[in-house]
């Protein structure tokens, strides 16, 4: 039976983790805990770029946009939030434009993480393998032109997304077996024809992730046959300390976000890639801050100042 064309539906289910009313208090509390941790350890981030001198470089310029995405639009604040107040009251439902809304910014700040981590890399790649040209080449005017690129190529994709979902067709009252309105179970849902939506969501999959893929791989072989290069053994710790931060978040992204497809693409994986989606949208926003300042020693000294200069403030 073909949907009628003028069906279009008010709201969705976000159904979550679990129904058990026994588990909603623990869930609660642990994305609340999340939720709070990553905002206050990304905003430990930004201060200490902001307030400490030395950190004006290009490197800690890109982190410190990678921390705003990661507190105001991206991954948490798209989510977790809409997800907290379901739990309190109790309700499910997402209106059909709150849910186009939060796939559009999730998808828009998703793509700029990408596009970050890859200008990252680039910016490793010239201060270890042209550390002589490094001043010239990464200068304000590029910095400043790579993240105006980053966020118009991410908020373009993102749009073409949205308007790809829009012309869809919902015959019912759905359920959205995820605690957030995901892209591909949009696409799952609609009762008309997917087909178009498909081959451009896994086309932009190819070109946006991939791409940026490539280009992280290629900085860091290059950056890596540099270290090696290196005769002392101090020198080559000191090289290598300088992007093992960058180098651990990237492992980390690409390989939640392997594991959510993979989840997704399995049959009978709704529940299996919520739980997926969790590392990617909650745990690794919140685990960049401690990744970037354990292994920083720049990092670490800059946020000691920021707790001094609170400390005196408050005194």
């Amino acid at each position: 039976m073909e949907p009628d064309n003028d069906t279009r539906i008010s709201k969705f289910l976000l159904l979550g983790f679990s129904e058990d009313p026994e588990l909603q208090p623990l869930i609660f509390g642990l994305f609340l805990s999340m939720y709070l941790i990553t905002v206050f350890g990304n905003l430990l981030i930004i201060l200490a770029v902001s307030s400490d001198s030395h950190l004006h470089t290009p490197m800690y310029f890109f982190l410190a946009n990678l921390s705003f995405a990661d507190i105001y639009i991206c991954f948490t604040s798209t989510t977790v939030p809409k997800m907290l107040v379901n739990i309190q009251t109790q309700k499910k439902t997402i209106t059909y434009e709150s849910c186009i809304t939060q796939m559009y910014f999730f998808i828009l700040l998703a793509g700029l993480d990408n596009f970050l981590l890859t200008v990252m890399a680039y910016d490793r790649f010239v201060a270890i393998c042209h550390p002589l040209h490094y001043t010239v080449t990464m200068n304000p005017q590029l910095c400043s032109l790579l993240l105006l690129v980053s966020w118009i190529m991410s908020a373009l994709h993102s749009l073409l997304q949205t308007l790809m979902v829009l012309r869809l067709s919902f015959c019912r009252e759905m359920e959205i077996p995820h605690f957030f309105c995901e892209l591909r179970q949009m696409i799952q849902l609609a009762c008309s024809d997917t087909f178009l939506n498909n081959m451009v969501l896994y086309f932009a999959a190819l070109l946006l992730a991939g791409a940026p893929l490539a280009g992280i791989l290629y900085s860091y072989s290059k950056i890596v046959s540099s270290i090696l290069g290196i005769s002392s053994a101090q020198g080559k710790y000191k090289a290598f300390s300088t992007c093992a931060s960058h180098l651990s978040v990237v492992s980390l992204f690409y390989c939640t976000s392997l594991g959510v497809y993979l989840s997704s693409a399995a049959p009978q994986s709704s529940h299996a890639s919520a739980v997926a989606s969790v590392m990617y949208t909650v745990v690794t926003p919140m685990l960049n801050p401690f990744i970037y300042s354990l292994k920083n020693a720049d990092i670490k000294g800059a946020l000691k100042g920021v707790v001094r200069s609170r400390g005196r403030e408050t005194n």
